[in-house]
């Protein structure tokens, strides 16, 4: 069995119980009193039941303690999944959006999000949903825009006959009466 990682010598465990009085982060604060039970001569086994964790937790809050101090043990934000398309799977999709469909090699007149995750699909084997397809294209500052429908024997002459005038914003009230006896 290897030998435990040894904590810093320039911390005691009341400094660290003083720090985890101190600290806004109940994170912190757990894994600061696990570690000042390592320093009052407590075993590991006793700080990964008092913090709540197994042994391989506690030697990295060894790890992250020695590190970089009391601020090593603030938890950060995970950095989650990679993103699926990359800069040049971006800059592929804005080309393409930029060019517009061609009908005949396409079979369309214009970008719809299932088409475009098709030819992602094909063209470099990334398969991605049109919801995360419309979140990229909404950060790359493209919008979804529809034309307003309009009858295709539509008379323009004939429209301004069937407009109702808007009222005006605000109308002058009328005057008081004079108050009668």
């Amino acid at each position: 069995m290897a030998a435990p990682v040894p904590l810093r010598p320039d911390f005691d465990a009341a400094a660290l119980r003083a720090l985890a009085k101190s600290s806004h982060d109940p994170d912190q604060t757990r894994r600061l009193l696990a570690l000042s039970a390592i320093y009052a001569g407590g075993s590991r086994s006793e700080a990964a039941a008092l913090g709540g964790v197994g042994l391989q937790t506690v030697r990295d809050w060894v790890l992250a303690f020695n590190a970089d101090g009391p601020c090593g043990l603030i938890g950060g934000k995970a950095p989650g999944a990679r993103p699926l398309l990359n800069a040049d799977l971006r800059a592929a999709l804005k080309a393409l959006v930029e060019q517009g469909p061609m009908p005949a090699a396409h079979g369309v007149v214009r970008w719809r999000l299932v088409d475009l995750a098709q030819i992602l699909f094909e063209d470099h084997g990334v398969s991605v949903s049109e919801q995360t397809l419309s979140r990229v294209l909404r950060s790359m500052g493209y919008r979804k825009l529809s034309a307003r429908p309009r009858h295709h024997a539509q008379d323009r002459d004939a429209i301004p006959a069937f407009k109702k005038p808007s009222p005006p914003a605000w109308q002058r009230s009328r005057r008081p009466r004079a108050a009668s006896r």
